[in-house]
């Protein structure tokens, strides 16, 4: 009996065993070999094959996973069921699976290799290793039983076979991140995605698709993962509602747009994970997306998403990173955001939020990235921050928060990165930050914020950017003690006192450091205590500096800025040494150089500036990939050098205020391709302007002011459709009117001043010219016939009237400055940066007739206008009183008639007027700004009457009408004055002109009043001639 029941137990075991086979990995212990002998062949010669390289799985770690070669412990003395990655059938002995994922596997896998004869794989796993430059051959799509294919991070490239669709048992497949550009065939991926109708996941990031996503998916599909794969066209709504979806991925993908799906998102409640991330979808978020409860991760950064974020939102309770960042949303935050209370991550950074920042953080437990930076919010930092005990990282830069920082925090200990840049944060830097311990990152540049820095806590600091507040006191000597400090910027500030540079000779990792624009005397206390080897950039314009020995170490220097200081001499030939290799950003400008080593062997030197010195000698070549290259306010002398001409990398070059002499080189137009600023004024340069302007020019700014140029203007500066700015005044320039320029799109500045330009200004009634023009100088020519009014109502940017609150902006460049010499306020000028609201007109010293366009009235952005010296006649339009911003008016010395209109006392902003010189009658007009005017604003006006002038105007008394004039060709000048009153004034001035004529002419400065008085000297003495010969003629 009990052997029968022996024999039935083993009889129901068998059973069992026959009934449920099931397979066995490695992990098994088995005393036999079950493992075919045709496939642990197979997988020994796969093994001797490819070889091991610690490099193949670099990648893997980074991912969390541990790489190591699985292959060593493949011996043909042991089963190979008990090898590393491999699982077999426990009945069969067929190997099932293959993992040789992170093997460290180096080699190619081609249609040959024995991994093919694995015929009854169920998963195959070969990711994170390097079988580059190996395709994916046909044969992967031989395996009928596989279920999981991973190829991801391999070095696959090529196209994917359309085999691969034969696969019919796939459930999941990764072919993500083989960056060698591998793709699908035109008709590839649809194929798979119809073929393989049991698919769960499909991960396939970095994988070039290239067409529409189609609507066909699998109705199985739980993850789909198709970031980064050129996916274009819209999106179909049926990819929002599949039944089973869990991760939907389309991020990176920028040419794939569509819209949200406004309604059946309760289809999708099992969505977990939705990323739309940089690509081309817009619209607004609807308030359907509340339906999707599950969600945990949100991420629809970069995208051109609008509107406001609805309350719904709040429903979205489960959600752990919320990333909303560079879109184009706005109104308030919902108060809803509050629910959200298992938030990790929450970043709406680059948007148009507004309002105050709402106090909703309080309940973030969790919180440890929070992101609100670059937003149009208002109002105080939000205290409820700062109790967030696992807060890592807070950015809330650009937010025009205001007020001070909060005195207290209770939270904070983890936090690593803290940046509050560019706000509006008054007070003192609470002393709570400088006690962070687990601080790393710490920006607070552009506030308002006061006070001295204390000495941190904690020395973990990498990062310190300060600049741009009001802080003062000195530099804390414990700033040494930083020693992990790779940035320091406290630029722009009032930080003052002696600063021994040699402080941060204990900072090894130093790479940047900032001090310019402070009240600091920057200086080395010992030649061995200087800044350490590993600096790159020092940014130190305006710290008093005298010498340069505290750099000797500095060997890897890259970005060098010591402007404004007070170097003198000569650069150290140990510093022209070592930096040749490494330096690519010089400023020396506005020190006291003498003398400057040659250039030619800093080969990586892009951008030098050595303007405002005293350097004397002749140009000397620049290096050979200069982009910016500015030696103005020197005494450079000679012609140009030639292998200027063969810099085709130079954009900005600027060589003005020197004493170069020679003509202009024509290959500096061939260079117009590239270059951007040509500045040349202030030399001795001659002959003509040169003539060959490309079409292909990318010429901004033209500045050849104050040379001895001559011959007339070359009509192919048409061709240079950037242009900005043309200067060309102060010349022997001799042509007509170039109307032709007006056809410039850009044109923003054009001056011909004092040249020999003649001749009418006529224009076509068809075409717009000069539309963009907000400086016009054609002042002391030789201009003539009537005023030309139809270039004044082409002129419409000077028709838009200032905006209040918008930045201040200026015309041209950071890297440089265009500068421009206008009359204005009654003084010659060089203005040095041009606003780009600055707007002006000067057409003085011409032989202009006729009336005053009234329609110079409609350019309501002017602010200087200088009509003086001309033919003008009529009347002062009223239309002048809607130059609301009009600063200075000169209408001197012309024949205009009538009475001054009363409109010109609305003119809040005038602050220098003349109307001398005119024949203009009646009562002066009373206003705020006109009764601050004197008599010589008025003079030469025999009919005017009234304050600030002596003659009262009487209630009967008629005005005096002007006097005649003779017609003689010398006495065409309104503003010739009777010879006596000439030599009365002479009497009276003469002791005070001797001795300012002595000042003025030994020091030549300042040049715009020497020329001044020379012009208006020379016209004097020529009217006074001319009186005595025409007394002489009578008598």
């Amino acid at each position: 009996m009990i052997q029968f029941l022996q024999m039935g137990c083993l009889f129901l075991v068998l059973v069992s065993v026959l009934h449920y086979p099931f397979v066995f990995s490695s992990n098994i212990p088995f005393s036999n070999h079950l493992c075919r002998q045709d496939q642990s062949l197979a997988l020994q010669q796969l093994k001797f094959k490819l070889a091991i390289d610690d490099s193949a799985s670099a990648d893997c770690d980074s991912n969390g996973h541990i790489a190591y070669p699985k292959t060593f412990s493949w011996n043909s003395s042991t089963d190979c069921c008990t090898w590393d990655g491999v699982t077999c059938d426990r009945i069969t002995g067929q190997i099932t699976g293959l993992d040789l994922s992170c093997s460290q596997l180096h080699g190619t896998i081609d249609s040959n290799s024995t991994l093919f004869q694995l015929s009854n794989l169920q998963k195959l796993n070969l990711a994170y290793n390097d079988f580059s430059p190996s395709q994916i051959s046909s044969k992967f799509g031989w395996f009928p039983s596989l279920a999981h294919l991973n190829l991801s991070n391999s070095g696959f490239s090529g196209r994917v076979p359309s085999k691969v669709s034969y696969l019919s048992n796939l459930i999941s497949l990764d072919l993500s991140e083989n960056l060698e550009e591998l793709r699908f065939g035109p008709h590839t991926f649809k194929l798979i995605l119809q073929n393989l109708t049991q698919l769960r996941e499909l991960y396939l990031t970095f994988t070039y698709i290239s067409s529409a996503l189609p609507s066909n998916f699998s109705s199985s599909l739980a993850v789909l993962n198709l970031p980064s794969t050129e996916l274009s066209g819209k999106i179909p709504d049926e990819n929002f509602h599949l039944p089973k979806l869990q991760k939907l991925n389309l991020g990176s993908n920028s040419d794939l747009t569509g819209h949200l799906p406004k309604i059946k998102w309760n289809s999708s409640s099992s969505l977990t994970e939705l990323d739309l991330s940089s690509s081309g979808f817009s619209g607004n978020v609807p308030d359907a997306i509340g339906h999707l409860s599950s969600l945990s991760f949100l991420d629809f950064s970069s995208c051109y998403f609008s509107g406001t974020i609805p309350q719904s939102i709040g429903n979205l309770t489960k959600l752990n990173n919320l990333r909303l960042f560079s879109n184009n949303f706005n109104g308030s935050l919902p108060s809803t955001i509050s629910n959200l209370v298992q938030l990790v991550e929450f970043d709406i950074s680059s948007n148009n939020f507004s309002g105050d920042i709402p106090n909703i953080f309080s309940n973030f437990t969790k919180l440890k990235s929070l992101s609100l930076a670059d937003n149009l919010f208002t109002g105080l930092f939000p205290s409820s921050v700062t109790n967030l005990t696992k807060l890592e990282s807070l950015i809330l830069s650009n937010c025009s928060i205001a007020g001070p920082i909060p005195s207290i925090a209770t939270g904070f200990p983890n936090l690593i990165l803290l940046f509050l840049s560019d706000n509006l944060l008054t007070g003192e830097i609470p002393s709570w930050i400088f006690d962070l311990p687990s601080l790393k990152f710490l920006q607070m540049r552009a506030n308002h914020l006061t006070g001295q820095l204390k000495e941190f806590g904690y020395n973990l600091l990498e990062v310190l950017d300060v600049g741009g507040n009001k802080l003062h006191g000195p530099i804390p000597r414990s700033f040494s003690k930083l020693v992990n400090l790779t940035t320091l910027d406290l630029s722009t500030n009032n930080f003052s006192g002696g600063l021994d540079i040699g402080m941060f000779s204990n900072c090894k990792q130093l790479r940047r450091l900032g001090l310019s624009f402070n009240n600091l005397s920057v200086f080395s206390s010992h030649k061995h205590m200087a800044l350490p080897s590993s600096i790159g950039r020092l940014y130190a314009s305006s710290c008093n500096i005298r010498e340069l020995n505290f750099l000797q170490a500095a060997t890897r220097i890259g970005q060098l800025d010591l402007s404004n200081n007070k170097i003198y001499g000569k650069i150290p030939d140990w510093a022209w040494s070592d930096w040749q290799s490494s330096l690519f950003y010089l400023n020396l400008s506005s020190n006291f150089l003498t003398a400057i080593n040659p250039l030619h062997d800093f080969e990586n030197l892009v951008y030098l500036d050595l303007g405002s010195n005293l350097i004397q000698r002749e140009l000397p070549a620049p290096p050979p990939c200069m982009f910016l290259f500015i030696v103005s306010k020197n005494n450079f002398t000679g012609k140009l050098p030639s292998p200027l001409c063969r810099m085709s990398t130079l954009v900005i070059l600027d060589l003005s205020s020197n004493s170069l002499s020679g003509v202009i080189p024509k290959c500096l137009v061939n260079m117009s391709r590239s270059l951007s600023v040509l500045d040349l004024h202030d030399n001795q340069f001659h002959g003509t302007v040169p003539t060959k302007f490309g079409r292909e020019s990318t010429l901004r700014s033209l500045n050849l002011r104050n040379n001895k140029l001559e011959g007339t203007l070359p009509q192919t500066l048409a061709n240079c459709r950037a242009l900005e700015v043309l200067d060309l005044g102060e010349n022997l320039l001799n042509d007509t009117f170039p109307k032709w320029l007006g056809t410039l799109p850009r044109l923003h500045v054009l001056s011909l001043r004092s040249n020999r330009l003649h001749g009418p200004i006529t224009t076509s009634r068809k075409q717009v010219l000069f539309s963009k023009l907000k400086i016009l100088d054609l002042s002391y020519n030789d201009f003539t016939g009537n005023f030309p009014e139809r270039y004044f109502r082409n002129l419409k940017a000077m028709m838009i009237s200032d905006r209040t609150g918008t930045p201040t902006l200026y015309i041209g460049e950071d890297l440089y400055h265009d500068s421009v010499t206008v009359s204005i306020k009654g003084q010659q000028i060089e203005i040095v940066r041009i606003l780009s609201i600055f707007a002006t007109i000067d057409f003085s010293s011409n032989k202009f007739e006729g009336d005053i366009p009234k329609y110079i009235g409609n350019l309501r952005s002017l602010r200087a206008l200088n009509l003086s010296h001309n033919r003008l006649i009529g009347p002062i339009p009223q239309s002048f009183g809607n130059l609301s911003v009009l600063e200075s008016l000169d209408l001197s010395s012309n024949q205009l008639s009538g009475k001054i209109p009363q409109q010109l006392a609305t003119m809040n902003f005038l602050a220098v007027m003349n109307l001398s010189q005119n024949h203009l009658i009646g009562r002066i007009p009373r206003g705020p700004q006109l009764d601050t005017f004197e008599n010589d604003s008025y003079s030469g006006n025999a009919g005017l009457c009234g304050f600030p002038l002596s003659r009262n105007c009487g209630d009967n008394e008629m005005p005096q009408q002007p006097p005649s004039f003779e017609a003689d060709e010398e006495e065409d000048d309104p503003g010739f004055m009777d010879w006596r009153a000439v030599v009365i004034g002479y009497g009276c001035g003469m002791v005070f002109g001797l001795f300012m004529g002595y000042v003025v002419f030994l020091t030549g400065r300042p040049k715009w009043f020497v020329r001044i008085v020379n012009e208006e000297g020379y016209r004097m003495v020529k009217k006074i001639e001319a009186k005595r010969r025409r007394r002489k003629r009578r008598g």
